[in-house]
């Protein structure tokens, strides 16, 4: 297994927020939860812009810190759903003035943001 060269400082809370949220689709795949899109399928659709692998990779973490929780029912076919835990929706205050801060600032970046690609 994989073991940091430069161990990470967990006393710092910004650190542990960007190690649990801090990769490019969490939070937008807890909002599509929240939402109301809880099926691996509709939260792919509701984010398109990323590959079902890199959704179902950040899904797993998602899962494995509590943030979501996972739920299969039985019969056929399988189908799993996703829900956001007391963990989960405790983040969404912070998604929404993400949201927020981008729609407010979008317009006087998209030059910038296009540059950046």
């Amino acid at each position: 297994m994989y073991e940091r060269k430069i161990k990470e400082d967990f006393s710092c809370g910004i650190t542990v927020a960007m190690r649990v949220f801090g990769a490019k689709w969490k939070p937008c795949i807890i909002d599509a939860i929240d939402k109301g899109c809880t099926r691996p399928s509709e939260i792919h659709r509701y984010i398109p812009e990323a590959t079902p692998r890199v959704l179902d990779m950040q899904l797993s973490e998602l899962l494995g810190m509590g943030v979501v929780v996972k739920e299969t029912t039985e019969g056929f076919p399988l189908c799993s759903e996703y829900r956001l835990t007391e963990l989960g929706r405790s983040f969404l205050p912070i998604v929404k003035q993400l949201d927020d801060w981008g729609n407010t600032y979008k317009h006087e970046l998209m030059d910038k943001l296009a540059e950046a690609v």
